[in-house]
């Protein structure tokens, strides 16, 4: 039995970033021996276990062969007899593909280090095409470390898209490469990469072709929330809850996005009375934070924007005591605070 340092770990050492947590790969060993030295096992459609110590995660050397469409069509074997470059060939890309014993010594069948110095991201072998999720991998790590992608793999991703395997994604794991791509140093390079190779078309078809914007949310350091409604600026309401509904958007990311959409048209607006529409829309007085995401995401995707207008009247909207007012009478309070807010909002827009 033996144990080896696999995958993004020993990528990330190479390139001297700092290393978050590693993962392991045993060789030679059952489920039974990982159970009697104390690990815990933890894996739904193969034997992972967590370290009795470490917590760090360990698992089986396997091979998977492809029988079936998308992510779960596959048929896992893994037992004493899986060698390490067997394990390490099913991964997706070179730079993946490397591992360290428990001396720390590299073992790299396929090149990963050399892709890694020269700056390339290239398949391990033709596994790569089996699972679809891989080509949103590609482009993340494009976007994240700026590499170059092998023309052969570049070709496979073409194909694999035309073929039709990329119709059988899994929109959680979409959302888990895409949300990862969307907050990489340049995020707009992921979408590059997905237009190039067709994926746009089919996956993102309501997103423009202006990156600009979500360039500007990156260097600004910009929450994954708001780089979404930056992304998603310009849709309609129908167009982003097609869109949403397609990646499985997490609600903190769909609801923003959706009250961006609500409240756009009005925000420059002169009008108190539209002004006021554009806070309800956004729900601005009971969610002031999400509004000041909003308006974060408004001078990204359009810097010329002039937003002290909106702000000077959800000041004087948040001032209105609804509280007083329910006292004063049981009756139309709801009528009653809107007009109140109303009036508050025209006294400050008055004012300039």
């Amino acid at each position: 039995m033996k144990a080896y340092v696999v995958g993004g770990a020993v990528r990330d050492e190479l390139l001297g970033l700092p290393v978050a947590d590693r993962d392991w790969v045993v060789v030679g060993a059952t489920p039974e021996d990982m159970a009697r030295l104390g690990y815990r096992p933890v894996g739904k459609d193969f034997p992972v276990f967590l370290h009795p110590g470490t917590h760090e995660e360990y698992a089986l050397a396997r091979t998977e062969r492809k029988s079936g469409r998308g992510y779960k069509g596959f048929t896992v074997y893994a037992a004493p007899d899986v060698t390490l470059e067997a394990d390490l060939a099913r991964r997706d890309l070179t730079i993946n593909a490397m591992a360290k014993d428990e001396q720390g010594r590299l073992i790299d069948p396929y090149g990963g280090a050399k892709d890694l110095r020269e700056g390339v991201l290239r398949h391990v072998s033709g596994a790569f095409e089996e699972d679809p999720v891989r080509i949103l991998r590609v482009a993340r790590f494009v976007a994240r470390l700026g590499f170059r992608i092998a023309e052969e793999t570049r070709q496979l991703m073409r194909r694999m898209v035309e073929i039709g395997e990329a119709d059988h994604l899994v929109a959680e794991r979409v959302w888990q490469e895409f949300s990862r791509g969307l907050m990489e140093a340049h995020p707009a390079k992921m979408l590059e990469v997905l237009d190039e190779c067709g994926l746009t078309g089919r996956l993102l078809p309501e997103l423009s072709h202006d990156r600009a914007a979500l360039e500007r949310a990156a260097a600004a350091g910009a929450g994954l929330a708001v780089r979404f409604a930056v992304l998603t600026w310009g849709l309609d309401v129908a167009q982003l809850a097609a869109l949403c509904a397609r990646l499985r958007a997490p609600n903190e990311e769909l609801e923003l996005a959706q009250a961006a959409s609500r409240a756009r048209p009005l925000l420059e607006s002169r009008q108190p009375a539209e002004l006021l529409e554009a806070l309800k829309r956004a729900d601005a007085v009971r969610r002031p934070e999400r509004f000041a995401q909003l308006l974060e995401a408004a001078r990204l995707a359009q810097p010329g924007l002039d937003l002290a207008r909106i702000e000077k009247a959800l000041a004087a909207a948040i001032a209105v005591d609804a509280g007083t007012i329910a006292a004063q009478s049981p009756k139309n309070i709801g009528a009653r605070v809107q007009e109140a807010r109303l009036e508050a909002v025209t006294r400050a827009i008055d004012r300039e």
